[in-house]
């Protein structure tokens, strides 16, 4: 295909493409900046509550700017945003609750202020709770991208249309992953490395429950993996390190799994050590 070709044919599908996509840079810092409006330190930055009133009046005009780019109608627009704004105060408190569970928990954490501008798993927990709000309002592709963008930062996949109750604490974090139609319920703490997922992906399972139910009180360590969207996890279990399960576990279980390590002296060594890297 010749250059010229090419680039018409690129133009023509990306022009069409992007008119119903949000500018990914701009709703990137936007994110970043509602964060640190809720969390971040006022001091030389806001010396007055007028000037943060500019501040949160600046902020709803750049999310209705990036919405408007997604869908194209100043009324829908401002519905959404005055929604969206008006949820802000609880979902504030909400996560004020998540970081006390942080730092009620981990015994590294040193005060909430440590909590809230130094975890990751709290930017993810905040960028989920932000995002889960625009989902419910059946906005399109943003609360995904906001969702991405703290993937990217933080290592944790938290997808906006997961429902998690109060209370939520992520130790580390690396690695989890919350599919879509997962339930979460209050105080429940999770490990680095956690998959609620899917047990089959099949696209024409798009509409049901294909994720795992956790409910209250329940710790899931590190390496763990439940699958399926019947599966349930009663309240006060523990998931031990590195489980594998498919299959619901009743209230107040203890899931853990049986290694055996044996340690020998190298030299001689009896068994022949056979492998290739």
């Amino acid at each position: 295909m010749a250059a010229a070709q090419f680039i018409q044919q690129l133009f023509q599908r990306n022009w069409k493409t992007h008119q119903t996509f949000p500018d990914k840079q701009l709703a990137e810092s936007f994110i970043d900046d509602l964060f640190n409006f809720l969390f971040g330190s006022y001091e030389k930055k806001f010396n007055s509550a007028e000037k943060l009133a500019v501040e949160y009046a600046e902020l709803r005009h750049t999310f209705s700017a990036i919405l408007f780019e997604l869908i194209k109608d100043e009324t829908i627009v401002k519905e959404h945003t005055a929604s969206f704004f008006d949820k802000l105060s609880a979902i504030y408190e909400a996560l004020l609750k998540d970081a006390q569970a942080v730092l009620e928990f981990d015994p590294a954490a040193q005060s909430i202020e440590e909590v809230l501008v130094a975890y990751p798993g709290f930017y993810a927990t905040a960028i989920y709770r932000l995002s889960n709000q625009l989902y419910r309002q059946q906005i399109k592709t943003l609360p995904r991208l906001f969702a991405e963008y703290a993937h990217s930062k933080t290592g944790i996949d938290i997808h906006p249309g997961a429902t998690i109750g109060g209370s939520f604490a992520i130790d580390h974090g690396t690695g989890i992953v919350i599919g879509e139609t997962a339930i979460i319920g209050e105080r429940v703490k999770i490990y680095q490395g956690v998959t609620l997922g899917a047990l089959n992906v099949a696209k024409e399972l798009a509409s049901t429950k294909r994720h795992p139910t956790i409910d209250d009180d329940v710790i899931i360590y590190s390496g763990a993996t439940i699958l399926g969207g019947e599966t349930v996890i009663g309240a006060g279990s523990i998931i031990g390190g590195n489980i594998w399960l498919t299959h619901s576990v009743a209230p107040n279980s203890v899931v853990y799994h049986k290694s055996e390590i044996k340690i020998k002296d190298k030299d001689p060594f009896p068994e022949p050590l056979n492998f290739v890297i």
